[in-house]
């Protein structure tokens, strides 16, 4: 396909001058990777957990989660952006692609920092929270105070006190819940012509992240309330970000981002476009994108 589509704003003709633009947004990224590495190293609070509190953390210890850490980089990220690129190449619109990336970057790493400072400050047990702490099923207290005295290995132990909020949750939500919010807009979901089957797709990305909040439950990793509170931090979170950078998938415009409306504005494209579909409205910039 030839680079002068869509307005021509294609990675070969703006890619340069858009990550230029945005360099210090990406900066900002780094420095948020590597708050959230410093949070996931240090030690969380070590919450109070006495013999009659244990009778409620006694559920089975499954070392392997049925959906591991790296799946959710795989599904909350790769896969998105799989789609931001396939969308590019049908439109060759890299403002949409830069931004679609760079919100859900965004919002993954805004929702780790938030999760696992919370994490890290709460200190609450898992479920799983004797088993990591007496591995043997002896169980040892501080005579004094009646606090444990773990004798199980120091990871299993330290990852035991980071039960609240649920990670794999808020990251699920976080990530899925921007595609949710992307595609929405892409399709137009809630252009009211009342096709019900755009819902279904907008939604089916929420009941992934639901059924892996689900998961953490199942595998005793988890309490309800904590991965209630990670689909809350999650969705908030991927919420902000993705109307950082586009409109309301209602809006007239709610099929590209702020920056690609502005470019076309400051190229001399503005004109009223009252009168014309949306439809109408998309072959009216290509054609005189293509022109210019």
């Amino acid at each position: 396909m030839s680079d002068i589509q869509f307005g021509g704003h294609t990675i070969k003709s703006h890619g340069h001058e858009l990550a230029k633009l945005h360099k210090y947004d990406w900066m900002i990224l780094l420095l948020l990777a590597l708050i959230d590495g410093f949070l996931y190293i240090i030690e969380p609070f070590h919450r109070y957990t006495n013999a009659d509190m244990m009778r409620d953390l006694k559920y089975p210890f499954k070392v392997h989660s049925t959906i591991p850490i790296w799946a959710v980089a795989v599904y909350a990220v790769i896969l998105p952006c799989t789609i931001f690129y396939i969308y590019y190449l049908h439109r060759k619109n890299v403002y949409d692609l830069h931004h679609a990336v760079l919100g859900i970057m965004y919002s993954m790493l805004i929702a780790a920092v938030i999760t696992d400072s919370i994490k890290a400050a709460v200190g609450r047990p898992r479920p799983n929270f004797f088993w990591r702490c007496f591995p043997d099923g002896i169980e040892v207290y501080d005579p004094v105070s009646g606090d444990v005295e773990c004798t199980g290995l120091h990871k299993f132990i330290k990852e035991g006190y980071k039960s609240f909020p649920s990670g794999h949750t808020s990251f699920s939500f976080a990530g899925l819940g921007f595609l949710a919010w992307y595609l929405s807009g892409k399709i137009k979901a809630f252009d009211r012509s009342g096709h019900s089957a755009k819902l279904c797709i907008v939604l089916l990305p929420y009941l992934v992240a639901a059924l892996v909040g689900v998961s953490r439950v199942d595998d005793y990793w988890h309490h309800w309330t904590d991965v209630f509170a990670g689909a809350v931090i999650g969705s908030v979170v991927s919420s902000l970000c993705y109307l950082q950078f586009f409109p309301f998938p209602h809006d007239r415009n709610g099929w590209g981002p702020y920056a690609y409306f502005r470019t076309l504005e400051e190229n001399g494209f503005q004109r009223s476009l009252a009168s014309m579909s949306d439809e109408e409205e998309i072959q009216d910039l290509e054609a005189r994108g293509r022109r210019h």
